[in-house]
């Protein structure tokens, strides 16, 4: 072996869900959003002045971060925008945990937090949830580097109660407690309240889901000014202009038209709630969803044969060959037509 490929830094990488491009397909594998972002949107993309393109964007994502304030109620300092959630959750595990204890998460979660803490050499220890698929606080109570959880957690879908919430990030003040809320506009309640309490409390949020922005890769993170404060020294050492001008105008658009969002949102929660009573009707068990997706098994059929039979019928959902969850799909909410169509497909296949 050359000298040189011992040194080549060596990680397994996060799997995104399946990225089909077919026509009529169905595709509820990756939570994005069924409907498409606000009108508002569309118009500033239309009127977008290109010459615009040879200047740098604003460094500090002045404008989306003052949006994303003003909506939120925070100060502008308490913001800090990235490229998606995921580059702001990245960012967040570079600045916050560096310390040579293991930092904490659930053992069934967002598959991309053990994928960060291996490229950053962060030591982690997986904490069980429970037969429920439940996140016990007390299990946090232990020495750590630092705690990460999604709520509502993904894939599970499961709404951890904001007590609870309080009650981890109280017991864990002397490290950086993340709250990841991808999927929290869906119906749970929001940590955010607790920034003010808290010091040590980051909670992460995305434009990819309730907001139909997931191609324009906006992120965010609130917190303290302090904790900000040591996102943004890492952010402007590593890349100081991480988000493009077009993505940054259309953030302050959509987050801008809060009626389009409660729209589409209230949208999403119908029809995920209507899919819980047709699913159920077909012999399917699940967690009680407050997420835009359902986290499903079947009594009587194997999930990968069901994942496979949809597929034939270009329709996809999300599987994952893990321990505890290998039995489960999590299907995406798709619009009333879409779900009509996997609703369709399951029946012809249960009845064969």
């Amino acid at each position: 072996m050359s000298e040189w490929r011992k040194y080549i830094r060596k990680v397994t990488p996060y799997t995104p869900g399946e990225q089909p491009n077919k026509p009529n397909m169905v595709k509820l594998n990756t939570n994005e959003c069924p409907y498409p972002p606000s009108p508002k949107v569309d118009e500033i993309m239309k009127s977008f002045n290109t010459d615009l393109l040879r200047l740098y964007p604003s460094p500090d994502v002045g404008p989306l971060v003052k949006a994303i304030a003003a909506y939120h109620n925070v100060d502008e300092n308490q913001v800090f925008v990235g490229v998606g959630s995921d580059d702001v959750i990245g960012m967040a595990f570079l600045t916050f945990f560096n310390s040579k204890k293991p930092i904490l998460f659930p053992d069934i979660t967002y598959s991309f937090y053990d994928v960060w803490a291996d490229l950053f050499r962060i030591p982690y220890k997986t904490i069980p949830v429970d037969d429920n698929f439940e996140i016990n606080p007390k299990d946090y109570n232990i020495e750590n580097g630092g705690v990460i959880i999604a709520n509502p957690n993904a894939p599970t879908a499961i709404e951890m109660p904001l007590a609870a919430i309080e009650e981890l990030i109280k017991a864990n003040q002397d490290s950086i407690v993340i709250v990841d809320e991808a999927y929290v506009d869906f119906g749970t309640v929001s940590a955010l309240e607790l920034i003010d309490k808290y010091e040590n409390l980051l909670i992460t949020r995305t434009f990819s889901k309730s907001r139909a922005m997931a191609g324009a890769r906006i992120g965010f993170a609130i917190g303290s000014e302090e904790l900000i404060s040591a996102m943004q020294s890492v952010k402007f050492a590593y890349n100081s202009y991480t988000m493009n001008q077009p993505a940054i105008l259309a953030g302050v658009e959509a987050i801008n038209d809060d009626a389009y969002f409660r729209e589409i949102r209230d949208k999403i929660v119908k029809t995920r709630e209507h899919a819980k009573l047709r699913l159920a009707e077909l012999g399917f068990e699940g967690t009680n969803s407050m997420t835009n997706f359902l986290f499903v098994t079947h009594k009587e059929v194997d999930a990968k044969d069901i994942l496979e039979y949809l597929k034939s019928k270009d329709i996809y959902v999300r599987y994952w060959n893990k321990p505890r969850i290998n039995n489960y799909l999590r299907i995406s909410i798709g619009t009333d037509e879409e779900m009509e169509k996997l609703y369709s497909a399951l029946e012809e296949f249960l009845s064969e």
